[in-house]
């Protein structure tokens, strides 16, 4: 049975989709972390940081839960090197405010700096500079990892690899992050510069990713999924990098690492359903893509603009309602194209009413063994949960994905079919060994562990 400090309450990811109850413990000590997986009981626990993965990954119904934001020390800064050695429960956003003065900047950031390191890590996070850069736990060099017999291990790369690349993106299941070492990025400012443009449809849109790309660090496209006929696929491009001192006027220069993030009122506690419909959302779509400049360079914009717009409006996720929404997020690799352009002509099609829609080029695959990226094309779209008929059209484009040889993302993900996983994550064999051999009472579980057999 859990401690009894636990304390019973109802979980969910970010989606609000499908709540569970768990006992939730929130470790301040290395050594009471430990003491709770001794004592979690035969349901299990998985860790959890902020809450923002969307589905059940940090969920785990009757069994433990470890709320690792009490572990938050930032032990140390090397400044020269741009090495910061941290606890898995420190915030993108903390690391931000403490670094950015430094001249320092995480190596990516994913849309929301809402994100602890340890999550980070479980779910090998990736960004708008993925075809850069990689993901996160590429720039990672250590791991300190709590493991199912309640002992810590300090894994690398190079002294571990199969344990730590499992690790990556392995959503919590090989062991709870305790600490990690990561490699930054130097910066000269606080400011991006960005250039933004309009693409006219999908083939358009693909066009300048694949031709432009490589001169930017940072690339994303907004999609407009409810245009049809010839505009189907219309997109706005925003692309930059972090803004050199010399290209700041003179009033800037003199706080160039200045982090202010700006901040809205949240969203109300009640939303009626069904206010994200297809005539609200195609409108908004609309007044969002002709209110883009057809081409604009060099704008300087903040740092909280271009990478987490949506962090300004806390509780963003209540505006779909009690009911909540799906995040539906998919990758099919070079040369797949023609999947891509199906999957978008069947969404619009569909009249799926998704404004937070955003299209991206991967670099090549990450090592991790159920990291998400792969070398090609990845959509994300949100979807209300109310939607008529929206487990059955997922299926389809699932299907879509799977015979493109691509994958969904886990952290997203929901309601995937168990039979789905294998092709589209090669090494998950491989994974389910290791964590048999790892943890064999199966100490580290979750609600979407279950649903998959992971």
């Amino acid at each position: 049975m859990p401690p009894p400090s636990a304390l019973t309450t109802p979980v969910s990811g970010w989606g609000r989709t499908a709540p569970t109850t768990a006992h939730v413990l929130r470790p301040r000590s290395y050594e009471e972390a430990a003491q709770a997986i001794r004592d979690c009981g035969g349901r299990g626990a998985i860790a959890r940081g902020l809450g923002r993965a969307y589905g059940d990954a940090a969920q785990n119904a009757g069994g433990a839960v470890l709320d690792m934001t009490g572990l938050d020390r930032i032990h140390e800064i090397d400044a020269v090197n741009g090495l910061v050695v941290c606890d898995a429960g420190v915030s993108l956003h903390r690391l931000m405010q403490i670094l950015l003065p430094l001249g320092w900047f995480v190596p990516v950031s994913p849309g929301t700096r809402y994100v602890t390191v340890g999550g980070a890590i479980g779910t090998d996070i990736h960004g708008k500079n993925h075809h850069l850069s990689g993901s996160f736990t590429r720039h990672v060099r250590a791991i300190e990892l709590l493991t199912a017999d309640g002992s810590t291990r300090l894994v690398t790369p190079e002294d571990e690899p199969e344990l730590f690349w499992a690790t990556a993106g392995g959503m919590g299941l090989t062991g709870i992050v305790l600490a990690a070492t990561i490699q930054l990025l130097p910066v000269e400012t606080s400011l991006m510069r960005v250039d933004t443009e309009r693409a006219a449809d999908l083939d358009d849109l693909m066009a300048r990713l694949t031709t432009g790309d490589h001169r930017y660090r940072y690339s994303v496209a907004w999609i407009d999924l409810l245009a049809r006929g010839a505009r189907t696929g219309r997109a706005v491009l925003t692309r930059g990098d972090h803004a050199p001192l010399d290209a700041l006027p003179p009033r800037a220069r003199r706080a160039p690492l200045d982090f202010r993030p700006g901040r809205l009122p949240g969203a109300p506690g009640y939303v009626p359903e069904g206010l994200l419909g297809r005539g609200s959302v195609g409108l908004f779509n609309a007044l969002w893509y002709h209110r883009a400049p057809r081409e604009r360079r060099g704008e300087l914009q903040k740092l909280s603009t271009f990478f987490h717009p949506l962090d300004g409006v806390p509780h963003w996720n209540r505006i779909y309602g009690r009911s909540g929404f799906v995040q539906y997020q998919f990758v099919v690799g070079d040369g797949r194209e023609d999947a891509l352009r199906r999957i978008v002509s069947r969404i619009s099609r569909r009249g799926v009413p998704s404004f937070l829609a955003v299209l991206k080029r991967f670099g090549e695959a990450d090592p991790g063994w159920l990291s998400f990226p792969m070398a090609g094309w990845t959509l994300a779209l949100d979807i209300p949960a109310t939607l008529p008929g929206l487990a059955t059209f997922l299926d389809v484009l699932d299907d879509e994905v799977a015979s493109a040889e691509g994958r969904v993302y886990l952290a997203k993900d929901s309601r995937l079919r168990p039979e789905m996983l294998a092709g589209m994550y090669p090494r998950l064999d491989a994974f389910r060994q290791l964590r048999a051999d790892l943890d064999p009472r199966g100490v580290f579980t979750s609600d979407l562990a279950r649903r998959l057999a992971l």
